[in-house]
């Protein structure tokens, strides 16, 4: 008899958990490269992701659940892992990612799928052309490249330059482009361009042709492992020129690998740094939440980007009053005036913000945030 009752008891308490429904969830996919080429950039972004997961754990009520996958830094493993977050996590949103190539691999399989993805790092403008399920929090590579072109022209006076591109890279072609197109728009002459491959180590017949131009700015759209090699051999070769590139070169590997022939190297960003005086409520907000998450780990623009994708996918949800795809896409597509650490972000017709653009320079071994610019 009581061995009965004890099974009686038992049936009944396990109907009476089946009977307690479990809280829903929105599953939010992430896909960054946490290894390989562009780690450093990926993972800054996964924890700015987090944090903002941290922040605003829960929408319409339900509980914000993250899968996360590595894409390796490879395109074929970007486009393996959205259609898995798609297919087996069952995700409504994606975030990601770092590197152009890899979005445009992404995007392909979350256009098909007609799932939403929001851009965190990713400038080349195809990324989001044409499409309806991409879109990003960052500027892309034709306003970039304008940024770095009128600065060079504007603040640095330069009237000749040359560039060193990666002609393997999707990300540095297009930057590459972009600056040439517009610094000769401002008047500039391009007196070389010369080509490499990703992964390539010695750079110096290149360098030497390029030295031996004269130009007053060399513009290096590079990745930073092979930025801070070129920096280092030019400097060998004896250039005197001042050496420029885009957002892939915000990492302090940069100035480890080139050690003392990064200094005055000036780079491209996007408008937030820790350092930076002119900080908005919602960046001086991020920054004090990313210090109390990590204290012995600096913040950078990566995990605010990271951050505001995250930000840009809740609010749509919240606006659209549902976690469905369609519906996040919609109410994504009318982004309007939204609060972030990089600014108020509105996106326009092909899903790309509009901002400024920050201007980085290595001073005394050390990276200073020295203000926007704003490209002509």
């Amino acid at each position: 008899m009581e061995k009965l009752i004890k099974t009686l008891a038992g049936a009944a308490l396990a109907v009476l958990l089946l009977a307690v429904p479990a809280q829903a969830q929105v599953k939010i996919g992430v896909y960054l490269p946490l290894t390989g080429q562009n780690a450093f950039g990926g993972q800054l972004e996964l924890d700015g992701v987090k944090l903002a997961n941290q922040e605003l754990p829960e929408v319409l009520g339900q509980k914000i659940e993250l899968a996360v996958m590595d894409n390796k830094s490879d395109k074929v493993e970007s486009a393996n892992a959205v259609k898995r977050l798609i297919d087996r996590d069952k995700a409504v949103a994606i975030i990601g990612t770092y590197g152009s190539s890899l979005a445009m691999a992404g995007g392909e399989v979350a256009e098909s799928a007609k799932v939403p993805v929001v851009g965190t790092s990713c400038t080349n403008p195809l990324v989001t052309l044409g499409k309806t399920y991409y879109f990003r929090a960052c500027f892309i590579d034709p306003y970039q490249g304008a940024g770095a072109a009128t600065y060079a022209v504007k603040n640095l006076k330069a009237k000749k330059a040359a560039l060193l591109i990666d002609v393997s890279n999707d990300y540095a072609v297009g930057l590459g482009s972009f600056f040439k197109r517009s610094f000769e728009k401002l008047g500039g002459e391009i007196a070389a361009e010369l080509k490499y491959n990703s992964g390539d180590q010695d750079f110096t017949a290149q360098l030497t042709e390029i030295v031996s131009k004269q130009p007053d700015v060399l513009f290096i759209p590079a990745y930073f492992a092979e930025g801070g090699i070129i920096m280092k051999q030019a400097r060998e070769l004896g250039a005197n020129f001042r050496i420029m590139g885009g957002d892939a070169m915000d990492n302090p590997e940069t100035v480890s690998i080139a050690g003392a022939a990064a200094e005055g190297f000036v780079h491209t960003t996007f408008p937030y740094d820790p350092g930076m005086t002119n900080m908005n409520p919602q960046a001086k907000a991020f920054t004090a939440a990313w210090k109390k998450a990590n204290p012995s780990k600096e913040t950078n623009v990566n995990a605010a980007l990271g951050y505001a994708a995250y930000v840009m996918i809740y609010d749509a949800i919240k606006r659209a009053g549902e976690a469905t795809p369609e519906a996040i896409t919609k109410a994504l597509a009318e982004t309007k005036d939204l609060d972030t650490p990089l600014g108020r972000l509105t996106l326009d017709q092909d899903h790309n913000p509009a901002m400024p653009v920050g201007i980085i320079e290595i001073k005394d071994g050390k990276r200073v945030y020295i203000g926007e610019i704003q490209p002509e």
